[in-house]
């Protein structure tokens, strides 16, 4: 348990909305397959739902990111869970890994893209909060703090849970590198949900990764983070 939020801290589990990000594409009707072979979420040209909050202040230019970079995004918007654990079994048995990373390595094969070793930078928040707790207030404090990491950049994934029974939820942000989630988590809406953390929660976990892709996309790994 960590004594202390450090600046890498992550906004997630203050809301109690949908579980991941394709349930918001019912309401735009505009997911379409693009000419990579992939299924992103598809607002306006280049724009993509990469989190639960599809207006255009939460949306991912595409024109920011590499190719490569695009391509993981694109995959990523299948994130999904795989058990309803989610929230206490380990990260990498909480989600649809697989079917990801076989979606971007047909991906990058029907484009004839040279996909080379690369990682990314993975933060997971686990969290508990008493079930009567009104979450409308951090509903509100996630959203902005959201805002907030979109502008900063660097930001390819957001996925957050909803509470079980217990009051215990999972939030995650897949990064493209270390260095974008310093200035993407300290602005004025990360502090306010930094005291939220402090007064409301019953207790709090954060766990840093390395999420490694090899060559061609031929394996993949994830890591605990060493800096």
């Amino acid at each position: 348990m960590w004594n202390g939020i450090p600046n890498f801290f992550t906004f997630g589990s203050f809301a109690s909305g949908p579980a991941n990000s394709r349930e918001t594409t019912k309401a735009h009707g505009k997911q379409i397959i693009s000419a990579d072979g992939l299924i992103p979420t598809k607002i306006e040209e280049n724009l993509f739902v990469v989190s639960p909050y599809s207006s255009r202040p939460h949306l991912l230019d595409l024109n920011t990111l590499t190719r490569s970079q695009s391509f993981f995004t694109k995959a990523l918007t299948l994130l999904s869970p795989v058990t309803h654990a989610y929230a206490t079994v380990p990260y990498i048995d909480s989600f649809n890994w697989d079917a990801i990373f076989s979606t971007l390595a047909a991906a990058v094969k029907e484009n004839a893209f040279e996909w080379t070793n690369q990682f990314f930078y993975v933060v997971v928040f686990r969290s508990q909060i008493p079930p009567s707790t009104d979450r409308s207030q951090l509903a509100e404090l996630d959203k902005r703090a959201h805002m907030e990491a979109m502008r900063s950049g660097g930001l390819l994934k957001y996925w957050f849970g909803v509470p079980d029974g217990d009051g215990r939820n999972l939030a995650t942000c897949i990064w493209r590198q270390r260095e974008d989630a310093a200035p993407g988590s300290s602005g004025e809406g990360h502090k306010a949900a930094m005291r939220a953390t402090i007064a409301m929660y019953s207790e709090w976990e954060i766990e840093r990764l390395k999420l490694v892709v090899t060559e061609n996309v031929n394996s993949w790994e994830i890591l605990p983070w060493e800096d």
